[in-house]
């Protein structure tokens, strides 16, 4: 090699050494190289900085690095960063971390790497101060768990807001309710106390002769209020129903005749029944009930006359149509009422169920009939729709669950006939009300049946237990001393399975009080009745019992 070429290559070798020195002392980042030592604490357990750049100090806030023993620098942290770098030692691959240099209060973004082999115990460390980010991402996820927080109460409050409309517009519900409930009472009891009051009067005067006709009154206004709680108990849902499957194209044949009459002659009314309609489990009493509010509301929509149109229709809901319902999903049989009369407005069809809430001029509607078709339909599980539209009328329709069997056909029974056949039966009456015992106890003598009275449960079982020969259990269902009706029944049947019942109620859920709600010696009777309707069904009771076999 002559001396012109060696030359060259010393300077050029200078030349790079003065390029990486540049580098070395000139780069952004923290750079040193530290060198692995057995220790006190054992084999590899402390390294010397061998080489470090001028950043390194800018970086970690620590001057003269080099010929510094790590556990002299920062004793309480040694650990962590030897298991670091000592990582990269044992197995040459290179590691890129975060962590934080206690010592400092400085974050580094550290990437490290093995110089040569495992024995020359070189380790090379680049990194960089990343404290300012760490603090700001720390300020920014406080930042979100503040907003979080905020979002959070906001909605809290949102939620009370909503709450306290809400029970504002609950309240302003049960103003209506009430306003229209002590309205329409006044009237009734006014008709009903008048009545008593002439009565009086005439027999106090001597003229008896004028009585039947107070008496007349005063019956249709207390029939009148009991159809009022009848209507605010289906609107409630605690109404006492008595389901049974139910062909609605039989009933509405058989019904069909007062529905015209009703409407008058303006009005034409028409039918369409599904052929493969399935039947229903439902009361059909309030059924029809149900159907000729609709049928009455559609007439007093057609003022000028107009179609009315009766139809029938089986319907499968999948999960988004139940959803959409309010139902769940499955079969249902469904009947509608149909009107081509003046129609609803928007802003009232979501009203329209809503007691005593009514469209109709003054005098011309309690706002009722809606709320019980709505309370009826879902207390038979099923749901009523509307639709309407303003000048183009109205349909409205029942949803009723479908009934997975036949229909029987109804049996006619003459209770008048079995109430002649038993003049020797024993009735026990138990009812906590004084007036309302005395009037079923007379009421049941005129019939030559016996009686028995109890005012709570517990005299009633000590009844049960001293005459055997008890054929009937007449029972209000709310009764106080601890032992309700239900109660009552259950105990007497425990001991006589073949006793009958009927149970007396102000509302109830028949499912609630019977076990087996088909049974044919248990009915309800629910309250308001008349003293005919408990003569029936007393005597249709005893003479089912009369012929079940002894235990």
């Amino acid at each position: 090699m002559s001396s012109d070429h060696h030359s060259l290559m010393m300077v050029a070798a200078a030349h790079d050494g003065a390029i990486y020195r540049t580098l070395f002392e000139n780069m952004d980042d923290g750079f040193c190289v530290i060198r692995f030592l057995d220790g006190p604490h054992g084999p590899l357990s402390d390294y010397l900085h061998v080489l470090a750049n001028p950043a390194y100090e800018r970086h970690t806030s620590i001057a003269n690095v080099v010929g510094q023993y790590l556990r002299e620098m920062v004793p309480d942290e040694a650990d962590d960063w030897i298991a670091f770098y000592g990582k990269v030692l044992r197995t040459g691959e290179p590691l890129s971390f975060r962590n934080e240099l206690v010592a400092t209060g400085r974050h580094l973004e550290v990437s490290s790497f093995r110089i040569g082999s495992f024995e020359d115990r070189l380790v090379a460390v680049l990194f960089k101060d990343v404290t300012d980010r760490v603090r700001a991402e720390g300020a920014l996820q406080q930042l979100n768990e503040t907003l979080e927080l905020r979002v959070k109460q906001a909605l809290e409050e949102r939620e009370a807001v909503e709450l306290a409309l809400r029970q504002a517009q609950k309240m302003e519900a049960v103003g209506q309710l009430t306003g229209g409930l002590a309205h329409d009472f006044n009237n009734l009891l006014a008709g009903i106390t008048g009545a008593f009051e002439l009565i009086a009067r005439r027999i106090e005067k001597g003229r008896a002769d004028e009585v039947p006709r107070y008496v007349e009154a005063g019956l249709a206004a207390a029939q009148r209020a009991a159809a009022l709680t009848h209507r605010l108990l289906a609107f409630s849902r605690r109404q006492t129903l008595a389901p049974k499957p139910t062909d609605m194209n039989a009933l509405m044949a058989d019904f069909i005749e007062l529905v015209r009459r009703t409407m008058g002659p303006d009005i034409a009314v028409e039918t369409c029944g599904d052929v493969q309609l399935w039947p229903a489990m439902v009361d059909t009493n309030q059924l029809e009930n149900a159907v000729l509010n609709l049928c009455i509301n559609a007439r007093d929509a057609m003022t000028g006359g107009g179609r009315l149109v009766i139809s029938t229709k089986n319907v499968t809901l999948d999960e988004d149509g139940a959803l959409a319902r309010g139902l769940t999903p499955g079969d249902y049989a469904t009947i509608s009422v149909a009107d081509d009369g003046a129609g609803i407005a928007d802003h009232d069809i979501e009203r329209v169920f809503e007691p005593f809430f009514t469209t109709k001029p003054t005098g011309r509607g309690t706002g009722l009939g809606l709320s019980m078709v709505y309370g009826f339909a879902r207390q038979s599980n099923g749901l009523v729709r509307i639709r309407s539209r303003l000048g183009e009328g109205t349909l409205v329709r029942i949803y009723l669950p479908r009934y997975q069997g036949t229909v029987e056909a109804a049996h006619q029974t003459s209770p008048h006939h079995q109430m002649l056949s038993l003049p020797d039966a024993m009735v026990l009456v138990v009812d906590d009300e004084p007036t309302v015992r005395m009037m079923m106890v007379d009421a049941l003598g005129l019939v030559g049946i016996r009686c028995l009275e109890a005012s709570d449960g517990a005299t009633a079982i000590e009844q049960l237990d001293r005459f055997p020969d008890i054929d009937l259990l007449v029972t209000d269902v709310g009764l106080p001393g601890g032992i309700n009706g239900r109660q009552v029944a259950d105990e007497a049947r425990r001991r006589r399975p073949d006793l009958a019942v009927l149970f007396v109620t102000g509302y109830a859920d028949r499912i609630n009080l019977l076990e087996d709600p088909e049974a044919a010696d248990i009915d309800v009777l629910t309250k308001p009745f008349g003293i005919e309707d408990l003569q029936n069904r007393v005597a249709t009771l005893l003479g089912a019992a009369k012929v079940s076999p002894a235990p």
